[in-house]
């Protein structure tokens, strides 16, 4: 069950491993990323496999969006009879994937459980919570999710810590985009000092104010280095109705959406890296690259302690001043958080065994 960029990343590295194992998929797509720049792309690069079901539904407030995945996704169950259903990530798409099997009495597994942020304003929060709870297999990247999910009274024997199949994609796909992206002469960016940056949350760029500091930060930013910024088209339309997109200098380079290959070469070749994106903040580490998070907080807490990840508070902190301060820490990039690059074997592996039960 897949609909956001994300989760076609995660679910491309899984599907090859659930080949390798000879386990049978049928991909639903909910949709909710539908357009070239921001699905399509994905699944040409990646050589994903078109999806069995495409539900098409997009748009609308969660409770539509949720009504309708919930009718759709369930008449699809009832007619294929899965053995499992397998969910990924924090999306409305994950959560009505695991609400419809719960009810249908057909196990669920949940790549990415046990993250929290604390902050039950964000969406994603609600939804991995929910999910988590009312799955019965739950794949873990890192020990923090591990001990977190026993905390809330999961017992140990459904949890599984898998490491990070991101990491998988990092390596396999990092290696494919060295040979065909050629995003850093498309951009005249070799030999360049840059910014990679990526804003798209609803509690950024919906709030004037809140976009309007961000507007200022790159700006501020942009004066000691370039800033790319692949523009999300919610952004985007963010900075057209806010009258703000006159108030970005010269020197960020604002461009479409990008797909995987570009964006990990952009990734490797970064000096840094902004983001509100959960993914992105891991993906950072996996590039040895420090990253500034424009949030109040991270589900990847494990990244701040030692100045991998860094918070910038929005209206309260400097996010040039965060940069300056990731670019002067001497980082140690031995340690070892996610794994090591096989999560999606181990899923696999862990899915026939508990099957076969």
């Amino acid at each position: 069950m897949i609909g956001a960029r994300p989760q076609f990343v995660k679910a491309a590295v899984v599907s090859n491993s659930l080949r390798e194992f000879n386990i049978d998929e049928y991909l639903i797509h909910s949709g909710q990323h539908f357009d070239a720049n921001m699905s399509k792309v994905f699944f040409d690069e990646m050589k994903i496999n078109e999806p069995d079901a495409y539900l098409g539904i997009s748009g609308g407030s969660h409770g539509s969006m949720m009504g309708q995945m919930l009718i759709k996704i369930e008449e699809l169950i009832i007619q294929e009879k899965p053995n499992l259903v397998l969910v990924y990530g924090d999306t409305n798409s994950t959560l009505a994937g695991a609400l419809a099997v719960s009810k249908l009495n057909i196990p669920c597994a949940h790549v990415e459980a046990g993250l929290r942020s604390d902050n039950r304003r964000m969406p994603e929060e609600i939804n991995r919570i929910l999910t988590d709870h009312a799955s019965d297999l739950l794949f873990a990247p890192t020990q923090t999710a591990f001990d977190r999910l026993f905390s809330e009274g999961i017992p140990k024997d459904k949890i599984i810590r898998t490491g990070d199949v991101m990491l998988d994609a990092a390596f396999h796909y990092g290696k494919i985009a060295e040979v065909q992206s050629d995003i850093i002469n498309t951009l005249s960016l070799a030999d360049s000092k840059y910014a990679l940056c990526t804003l798209h949350r609803a509690e950024n760029v919906d709030d004037p104010e809140t976009l309007a500091w961000i507007v200022e930060g790159l700006s501020e930013l942009s004066k000691g280095m370039t800033a790319v910024l692949p523009l999300h088209p919610r952004t985007r339309m963010r900075l057209n109705e806010f009258s703000l997109f006159e108030k970005l200098n010269s020197k960020i380079r604002i461009i479409d959406p990008l797909g995987f290959l570009d964006i990990l070469a952009l990734q490797k070749a970064a000096s840094v890296i902004v983001t509100d994106s959960g993914g992105m903040q891991k993906e950072a580490f996996f590039q040895k690259k420090p990253c500034v998070t424009v949030r109040t907080e991270t589900e990847w807490v494990e990244l701040l302690p030692r100045g991998h990840n860094r918070l910038a508070i929005p209206l309260k902190d400097s996010i040039s001043s965060k940069v300056d301060d990731a670019l002067a820490t001497n980082l140690d990039w031995s340690v070892n958080l996610y794994g090591d690059g096989k999560s999606s074997k181990t899923i696999a592996q862990a899915l026939i065994k508990f099957c076969s039960k």
